[in-house]
């Protein structure tokens, strides 16, 4: 199943958990590890580039890292394991359940939630985003109101469909594996265990299942193409 492996989809460069992810061939068997090595990263960050927060009672979050030169507004919420990179932004009112690599020079936007998640270096979920159980490239982005579904509505364990052949991930929970530089319209539903190759768009108000090959553009199930 070629062009759905972590070395497909991401450049580990651009994220403090490329050397976690090389270990690992298919992105969602990385998912059942990421609060683990959240809290193993964050006590070896610099304690001068990186600080604790407190929370709204003023009790400082221990398991909660904060790049010193990034903003989180007063309304955000934050709840460990986390870590906040380099010159990222946190909006009003989003919220961070936990289990959340979010990389440097990223947008967490107003009302956007992240639930056991990497985001590699400057990815944007600006406005009203759910991205849970999922790990999304460099520079990859999501438009308003895009969302990453990661329960199927059965309840059985999710399973990566590529063409003819099938995988079975042996988790209730996957969301959606977007490569580098993908762009997701304004709206959209990536269904579980969707994937989507590096350089590829979606349209707005997409219902997306399976996976997009890289350098392409979906349209509709019926209607992908490829860039040129």
């Amino acid at each position: 199943m070629s062009g759905i492996t972590i070395k497909d989809l991401f450049d580990l460069s651009h994220s403090a958990a490329g050397e976690y992810l090389a270990g690992f061939t298919w992105p969602w068997e990385a998912l059942a590890g990421i609060s683990d090595f959240i809290l193993a990263l964050g006590k070896t960050l610099p304690e001068d580039e990186y600080h604790h927060p407190t929370d709204w009672d003023g009790r400082v979050l221990e398991d909660v890292w904060v790049a010193n030169d990034a903003t989180v507004f007063k309304t955000a919420y934050l709840h460990g394991p986390c870590i906040i990179g380099h010159g990222t932004e946190v909006r009003q009112c989003a919220f961070i359940r936990g289990s959340a690599l979010v990389g440097d020079n990223c947008v967490v936007g107003n009302s956007t939630e992240l639930k056991n998640v990497i985001l590699f270096d400057n990815v944007q979920v600006p406005h009203y985003n759910y991205v849970g159980d999922s790990i999304l490239g460099y520079k990859a982005h999501m438009g308003a109101g895009s969302i990453t579904s990661n329960v199927k509505s059965d309840k059985l364990p999710v399973v990566v469909k590529h063409g003819d052949m099938q995988h079975e991930t042996a988790r209730k929970k996957v969301g959606a594996m977007l490569g580098d530089r993908v762009e997701v319209g304004c709206n959209s539903v990536l269904n579980p265990g969707s994937i989507i190759g590096r350089d590829s768009s979606i349209y707005p108000t997409s219902c997306v299942r399976g996976v997009v090959p890289e350098r392409s553009i979906w349209k509709d199930k019926d209607n992908i193409v490829g860039k040129e």
